[in-house]
């Protein structure tokens, strides 16, 4: 008997398994490696959107905190931090499975920066975008829903492997965005690692 066999007792649900097994292979690529076994951040990816959104945040809130710098709560929805005296927007991304990012919900909202964290198998990216280059390349420009009222939301959609060039300057590598995020607590006198 095989394993599925001990589980399932409903000879209904047991035929209905094998009609799904004989699917299977139109779905998924048999023998395909999964590029995320094993990753430490491969439990992410299991979780409910809404769910993934908050790990986002408390990954970023999380590493700024390790890194030295000031982290708080922004007490409104407009902005999830306040990262050494800067309101912060939290936008996180695993990537996808054809290769990119896609960091979405970037709105207009009361504040200064967002911080894009993007995820691979074994890697991670971090963007700090101002509000102006925002405004520049991605609100007003490419927006994320259609129809009555889907103008106030737009997404930053790239490959990972090659951002860009406009990206350049605002990190890349998570070592790049903490440059940037530490000029801003040196400005304030904070702590900064």
């Amino acid at each position: 008997m095989t394993r599925m066999q001990y589980q399932i007792k409903d000879p209904e649900v047991l035929l209905l398994a094998s009609i799904a097994g004989t699917l299977k292979g139109d779905y998924v690529r048999e023998g395909a490696a999964d590029p995320w076994a094993g990753s430490p951040f491969a439990w992410i990816r299991t979780r409910p959107s809404r769910q993934v959104g908050k790990i986002g945040e408390q990954l970023v809130a999380g590493w700024c905190a390790a890194k030295g710098l000031d982290v708080v709560s922004s007490g409104d929805s407009h902005a999830d931090r306040v990262v050494a005296g800067r309101r912060v927007e939290i936008k996180f991304s695993t990537l996808w499975e054809s290769g990119v990012y896609k960091f979405q919900q970037l709105r207009n909202q009361n504040y200064d920066f967002a911080v894009c964290l993007g995820i691979s198998p074994f890697d991670a990216h971090c963007w700090v975008l101002s509000k102006d280059v925002l405004h520049e390349h991605v609100i007003g420009h490419t927006p994320q829903h259609t129809g009555k009222g889907g103008t106030d939301t737009f997404w930053l959609s790239f490959e990972a492997a090659n951002p860009p060039k406009w990206l350049q300057g605002c990190g890349g590598r998570l070592t790049n965005a903490y440059g940037i995020l530490k000029t801003w607590q040196s400005r304030r006198g904070g702590r900064g690692a």
